[in-house]
């Protein structure tokens, strides 16, 4: 679709988004220019502070407290008489606005949605905003119609669910519906997909595409994706705008951008792909982590009566596997496969919960279910874990000297305070940190510094396995490329083991020796990296790739 044939619906005029005032006045967003046209999809692509979610916010008047914002944002921009400025329009007016003309899908549905009301009521209350005269009973079915247009199997009994009772494809189905529900006739979404895996991204953006098509009006609905997946990108937009520290650098097709972008900035994003740079693992290597016949389940608080013994839902089925020094086994499956009750199961962090564990992980030889809490303790150290969300995993009270030091406080307690900076510093150095760093907090560091800081907490142990829990997926593509990098330079230096769980494919390729593919709890396969990719032998495993593939 050419984009000089496509009548504006929403235009950026000179638009600029600031903080503070003066010479202290730094400028988010930089003299932006850019139109989205009825009916169309545009994919607004950059790294963590380039400005997308603040251009994303500025049309619906939700930026921050502090924000300036200066120039014009039409909307009907294709219709004079009835274009408006949403920068100058008056709150009351915008409110007006807002849901019913342009909707907003936000990047994490579990703290967009309301944790008191259910799904359903909160969805009903859309409704009814778009419809305000509508009864209680065709509010409710129009509701349940929605969730079930969506996708959301059983949408009657979902209705009447709590957000933390869904899964998190399901809340983000949640979020779309209630979305939808106003009829808007432009959708924004910003980051609908990151949190989830690779089936579950592909299902949401034919979604999205589907109710796009299905969507009445003049044109029909028009899509705003704001986002750092360019795979995604690629599968979604027609067009697509690229910013860079509150820049427009380029503005063109989807195929324009990919096949031939002319700024040196777009020309790095495109190709910010994870390099394979890993060592072959010694033939002789010792087996660190030994899982066997290992199976986790928990109670089935649904299927428990007065009447009958609590049912169990087995989340883990009879899992085994070798991780020997030196090597990397990725694991990936769909979400509720039971990648990451395998890596807590592993990490000996559910034994406090109703989780019931059989079977055996052992530990440099030790087995943790017959450890004493002492013993275990002692073990830790060689054990550690990287969170994915290096900012959720940080405590925001603690500095970087506190945050890395503190596994030494409770494994080395004798070090003297120098001696532990000295170490700290170390550290911090092999992970591309400078020393000024010390005394600063989570919150002054992007995400991808945060994430080499939570490495470096987890390496000042010298442990000899790691646990990397989705490392990269909350990180930008050249982020992700620069800390999977040291991740391999690290692992050749001292000879870690690394269980890697992610739902990214390339990571995967990228960083893993062996692959193992969950479904359902149960290992279907398991073999060489490379081989497993090109030649994958269960339907399920060639379905979970082809998705990969194109999201």
């Amino acid at each position: 679709m050419s984009s000089a044939l496509i009548s504006p619906l929403l235009r950026y005029e000179d638009v600029c988004i600031s903080f503070g005032a003066g010479r202290r006045e730094k400028f988010a967003v930089s003299h932006l220019n850019l139109e989205i046209g009825v009916g169309e999809r545009v994919a607004l692509v950059g790294e963590s502070g380039s400005g997308k979610t603040l251009t994303a916010l500025a049309p619906l008047r939700l930026e921050p407290e502090g924000a300036k914002v200066t120039g014009r944002i039409l909307w009907n921009a294709n219709q004079s008489s009835a274009s408006v400025d949403l920068v100058g329009l008056p709150m009351q007016d915008i409110r007006d606005i807002r849901g019913r003309e342009i909707a907003m899908v936000f990047q994490e549905p579990m703290t967009a949605l309301n944790p008191l009301f259910t799904v359903g009521n909160q969805i009903v209350e859309a409704v009814q905003v778009y419809q305000p005269l509508i009864s209680k009973a065709d509010s409710m079915s129009a509701a349940i119609e929605l969730l079930k247009k969506t996708g959301i199997v059983q949408p009657e009994k979902r209705f009447h669910s709590y957000p933390h009772q869904l899964s998190g494809g399901q809340r983000q189905r949640a979020m779309i519906a209630m979305a939808l529900a106003c009829k808007p006739r432009l959708l924004i979404a910003d980051e609908p997909t990151t949190a989830l895996d690779v089936s579950l991204r592909l299902q949401i953006l034919d979604l999205l595409k589907e109710l796009q098509a299905e969507s009445q009006g003049d044109g029909g609905m028009a899509i705003l994706l704001i986002t750092h997946d360019l795979n995604m990108v690629k599968h979604f937009a027609q067009r697509v705008a690229v910013l860079n520290q509150g820049n427009l650098m380029e503005v063109g097709s989807t195929k324009q951008i990919f096949e031939h972008p002319s700024d040196p900035y777009t020309k790095s994003l495109v190709n910010s792909k994870p390099v394979r740079e890993i060592a072959p693992v010694m033939p002789l290597a010792p087996v660190l982590l030994k899982a066997d016949q290992l199976s986790v389940s928990y109670p089935d608080a649904e299927s428990s009566t007065w009447f009958q013994k609590q049912a169990r839902n087995l989340v883990l089925r009879k899992v085994g596997f070798e991780l020997k020094q030196g090597q990397t086994i990725g694991v990936i499956g769909e979400s509720g496969s039971g990648k990451t009750t395998l890596g807590m199961a592993v990490l000996g962090l559910l034994g406090d919960s109703a989780a019931r564990i059989t079977g055996q992980v052992n530990v440099l030889g030790d087995d943790w279910q017959q450890l004493k809490p002492v013993e275990r303790r002692m073990l830790r150290s060689s054990l550690q874990v990287i969170f994915q969300d290096p900012f959720g995993s940080l405590s925001p009270r603690m500095n970087v000297m506190q945050i890395v030091s503190e596994g030494l406080d409770i494994h080395f307690p004798g070090l003297s305070p120098t001696e532990r900076e000295s170490r700290v510093l170390d550290m911090l150095r092999e992970v591309g940190i400078d020393r000024t760093a010390l005394q600063r907090y989570p919150h002054e560091f992007s995400g991808g510094q945060r994430q080499r800081i939570a490495i470096a907490r987890a390496l000042i142990l010298k442990p000899q396995i790691l646990v990397l829990d989705e490392p990269t997926s909350a990180l930008d593509v050249s982020i992700q490329k620069q800390v999977l990098a040291l991740l391999a330079e690290l692992q050749k230096k001292y000879n870690l083991a690394y269980l890697l769980i992610s739902h990214d494919l390339a990571v995967i390729r990228a960083m893993s020796h062996e692959v193992m593919v969950l479904k359902e709890g149960r290992v279907v396969e398991f073999g060489d990296t490379e081989t497993l990719i090109s030649d994958p032998r269960q339907i399920y495993t060639k379905e979970l790739f082809a998705a990969a593939e194109l999201v």
